[in-house]
């Protein structure tokens, strides 16, 4: 097959197209940075450099395409990021149409059916509602991935000086969690089955507490570290002061608030609780210690 791929080299791209390209699929790689071509090409992939806000380029790029995986940038910089997600989603769902793109794989979240109260999710929410009208004859497949093991490497820090873990809501808080490498293979899988219209798939690795996820790394750094709740004003001061520019602290600080009250979980429970991905977060805390 004839895929391309968004995301350059990331967490989930660098997985994913080693995926790919062992599976003797012709790949080609979209990159805003020159600097990764040589990178991309020595997986075995085409790089494609230019912005995913150029339509022209997503157009030339996509066209001969069997299947496209797309994803918008976790930080679509510091002002208007909703706004700026949707426009990038725009500019992809555009693209498809022009160069007649038949199948998509879309990164989506957990929370993504619910158009506000999500933080940045609510992103991902008017884009998948946006292929659902304007991709009709697209066989889409909305990939909605658990909360990343890798961002709780932002927590190593706080470990280090105050010797406890933390965010805005409680240690008994379950949450989907998900390792990218697992998001490649299932996205990898869907690129290369035959799929017909749209449909949501959960990409989850693990569903557990914050409590057990504090033990599972207080456990490979030979610690007590506990899971410390913080009000909602102490979590939004606490990233300003890390550097966050404030309006994305301030949606992360909504996702926190999303996740204390259950509705971010709450479709994926009420899916049956898949969990697809073999990474469990003992597995993962010993990739954790090696930030120590």
């Amino acid at each position: 097959m004839k895929i391309t791929v968004t995301g350059s080299l990331g967490n989930i791209g660098k997985h994913l197209v080693k995926i790919l390209v062992a599976n003797t699929n012709e790949v080609t790689v979209i990159s805003s940075n020159e600097d990764r071509k040589s990178a991309i090409e020595a997986l075995g992939a085409q790089a494609a450099i230019g912005s995913i806000t150029d339509t022209d380029f997503l157009v030339k790029t996509f066209t001969g395409a069997d299947a496209v995986f797309v994803m918008t940038p976790p930080n679509m910089g510091g002002q208007n990021i909703i706004e700026n997600t949707v426009s990038a989603g725009k500019s992809y769902a555009e693209a498809i149409t022009k160069a007649g793109v038949p199948k998509v794989v879309m990164l989506s979240s957990i929370g993504a059916e619910y158009e506000n109260g999500t933080g940045p999710i609510a992103g991902l929410y008017h884009i998948e509602n946006l292929y659902r009208s304007l991709l009709q004859n697209v066989n889409v497949s909305f990939m909605r991935a658990g909360y990343f093991y890798t961002n709780f490497y932002n927590d190593v820090p706080l470990i280090k000086g105050m010797g406890i873990i933390g965010s805005n809501y409680p240690a008994d808080t379950k949450i989907p969690l998900v390792h990218p490498q697992n998001i490649a293979e299932a996205v990898a899988e869907e690129l290369q089955t035959s799929t017909t219209g749209h449909q949501v798939r959960y990409v989850v690795s693990d569903y557990v507490s914050l409590a057990e996820v504090a033990k599972a790394f207080g456990d490979v750094l030979g610690k007590q570290l506990p899971w410390v709740e913080f009000t909602d004003e102490q979590s939004l001061q606490g990233m300003q002061q890390a550097g966050l520019p404030t309006e994305m602290a301030q949606l992360y600080t909504e996702m926190g608030t999303a996740i204390r009250e259950g509705k971010l979980q709450k479709d994926f429970e009420a899916s049956g609780i898949p969990q697809i991905g073999s990474i469990k977060i003992q597995s993962f805390a010993k990739e954790f210690a090696g930030a120590f």
